[in-house]
């Protein structure tokens, strides 16, 4: 797919089971770093913003967190914001690789949802959302189900607001490309405990 000078962003939501430094998201913290690795390593990875106060690239923005942690007991949630070069890229990385390893464990480390668990949105190339405006996408979503401002892989839209179907061919082969670049990350993280 030509994007046209926009990119996709993704931004995802849980909440743990348990505060961070309980053993039972050990887990999920000992992946995230790989999992960070890999999406920099993966094709048509863009940018990703960081945290406020951690290691890594600047965060777009404070992190706010939507209304859904509220009422939970928790402070934050496991969340993520990244822009990528069109949606086959993300689908790619998302469900391949070190990233589909620690779905696969997703539950054991998040409460039950009541909410989507992630919003992708087109945003111009060059720019970068603010955490604001995608839980404000997230939230959207939530509330009215998909738009070509607030969709999910399942029904998916273009820069133009079109519905889109994504080419799955096209994601099987970026899956495995990316799959040589993450091969020693796959590694480490199927030896790590759960």
């Amino acid at each position: 797919m030509k994007s046209h000078g926009f990119h996709v962003a993704i931004y995802n939501f849980g909440i743990h089971v348990a505060e961070y430094g309980d053993p039972a998201i050990d887990g999920f913290l000992t992946r995230e770093p790989l999992n960070f690795e890999a999406a920099a390593r993966a094709s048509g990875f863009v940018a990703r913003s960081g945290y406020d106060g951690e290691p890594g690239p600047a965060s777009w923005g404070p992190q706010v967190f939507p209304r859904f942690l509220s009422g939970s007991g928790r402070q934050s949630g496991p969340s993520s914001l990244s822009l990528w070069r069109d949606i086959e890229s993300l689908m790619a990385f998302s469900y391949a690789g070190i990233h589909a390893e620690a779905l696969k464990h997703a539950r054991r480390w998040n409460m039950p949802q009541q909410w989507p668990p992630l919003v992708l949105f087109w945003i111009e190339a060059g720019q970068q959302p603010e955490w604001r405006d995608a839980v404000e996408r997230f939230e959207l979503l939530a509330d009215r189900g998909a738009s070509a401002t607030a969709f999910t892989f399942k029904q998916a839209f273009d820069p133009d607001g079109r519905p889109y179907g994504i080419d799955r061919a096209r994601v099987r082969e970026i899956a495995a490309i990316n799959a040589e670049g993450q091969a020693e990350l796959l590694h480490t993280a199927r030896s790590l405990p759960v």
